[in-house]
């Protein structure tokens, strides 16, 4: 039988499919944690890392496990680039959208099943709109089928440092054994950007426009911070609002991601604080600063945004809503700063949300009603709540408004303080 080098090319991909989908098929089955972060554990987690060297600046419980959400695209993309660059895949190639990538829930392109699309659209989709059904339609285009794909994302993960990450969809979308760390996807980020430059602009556009229609890139920060050009970000209701981004100011490239923040405007500004801080840090070491330990220059996160006319700014939808709020410039700009301390001293200790206790400010029959009570309460007591990460609690017809993250101290203080203004609360904790 004559065999044709596409042939072999197709056996040897199909071999090593099923090599890695083996390889990991059985421990996505085997092992299904349902990943529960303890009510008294905030779900903020961050990193600041140089994309150069790989030096982590800042972390802020870097290593534990949270749900990537649509972050899981750059992984998804990180693979495509891989094909575009070994040359097995082409921008112009045509891909057929099949019933199960028409099928995925909303962000979406929204092509119906039997469709067409390029895969330079596809890629920019996914890149700029969070297309989850184009996602899908790379991921079958690449693996056959998304699980393979998901296995393969996995292999690819543990290739590059990714110790703690699994993947077993294309998107990102809700499934309890699809985790990964603020270290690890700084990791994913930092290889995008080393491996693939040729192909890192997918994540600076910030508009696509397909069929007349134009997409607004989900990531606030382009356009407004000077410096950054990529990456991505990510909501569901577990994982809260997540961004990894990346930003190039005097010859320094860092890459800062934060996941769990409890809105998109509060997210946004804690990554735009944590990456001037880091850009600060650079800036000094250039003057010949010795600044051997970065992580004490931090303050912690807070979790409280702050719109032009200083009022809280309340979020609802997830990240397919086409607009993110635009970052106030005024000079109370929320966002870790420099701490003001001597080089050589020992620096006071940076804010940190370690208590594990919490705060209960009410309980309602939505989640909407739960998490404007959040962000009321978070306003009115920004000084009680100021190191404490506000989330809603529950399900069904129950939906509990709660602060997490607190000294016991700090949270009879604060339950006491709202309680003094007619506002119902209750505390409790460990430890």
């Amino acid at each position: 039988m004559f065999v044709t080098p596409r042939s072999c090319f197709l056996a040897s991909t199909a071999a090593v499919l099923a090599l890695a989908f083996s390889a990991v098929a059985s421990t996505a089955t085997a092992q299904t944690p349902y990943l529960q972060v303890p009510s008294w554990e905030p779900k903020y987690t961050a990193i600041v890392m140089d994309a150069r060297s790989g030096e982590v600046l800042y972390t802020q419980r870097a290593d534990s496990p949270r749900y990537p959400a649509s972050i899981t695209k750059i992984m998804t993309l990180y693979l495509a680039f891989g094909e575009l660059a070994a040359g097995r895949l082409h921008p112009s190639d045509m891909v057929v959208v099949s019933p199960h990538a028409a099928a995925q829930a909303p962000s979406k392109l929204g092509l119906r099943a039997g469709e067409n699309i390029s895969v330079d659209d596809a890629m920019h989709a996914v890149a700029v709109k969070s297309a989850n059904d184009m996602a899908v339609v790379l991921a079958e285009r690449i693996g056959g089928t998304e699980s393979r794909f998901a296995a393969l994302m996995t292999v690819k993960a543990q290739q590059l440092g990714m110790s703690n990450s699994q993947f077993v969809n294309a998107n990102g979308l809700p499934d309890s054994r699809q985790i990964s760390t603020a270290r690890d996807i700084a990791i994913l980020s930092r290889a995008v950007i080393r491996d693939f430059p040729q192909y890192y602009g997918y994540f600076s556009q910030e508009a696509f426009t397909f069929r007349g229609q134009t997409m607004v890139n989900h990531n606030g920060l382009l356009g407004h911070m000077p410096g950054v050009d990529g990456l991505k970000t990510g909501f569901t209701n577990a994982a809260g609002f997540n961004l990894s981004a990346s930003a190039m100011r005097n010859g320094h490239r860092l890459i800062a991601v934060v996941l769990g923040g409890s809105t998109r405007a509060a997210r946004n500004a804690n990554v735009e604080g944590l990456l001037l801080t880091g850009f600060d840090i650079e800036e000094r070491r250039d003057r010949g600063e010795r600044i051997l330990v970065t992580q004490n220059l931090f303050e912690a996160a807070p979790q409280v945004a702050y719109a032009a006319n200083g009022h809280v700014t309340a979020e609802e939808g997830d990240d397919s809503d086409p607009i993110d709020l635009v970052l106030t410039r005024a000079a109370h700009r929320p966002g870790p700063v420099m701490a003001s301390v001597p080089i050589f001293s020992r620096p006071e200790a940076p804010k940190a949300v370690v208590g594990k206790w919490w705060v209960q400010v009410g309980e309602f029959r939505s989640r909407d009603s739960a998490r404007s009570q959040i962000e009321s309460v978070s306003h009115k007591f920004a000084r009680v709540f100021d190191n404490a990460e506000g989330s809603v609690d529950g399900a069904g017809r129950s939906y509990r408004a709660v602060f997490s993250g607190m000294t016991e101290a700090a949270a009879r203080t604060a339950c006491s303080t709202v309680k003094s203004r007619g506002i119902p609360c209750i505390a409790g904790g460990r430890g």
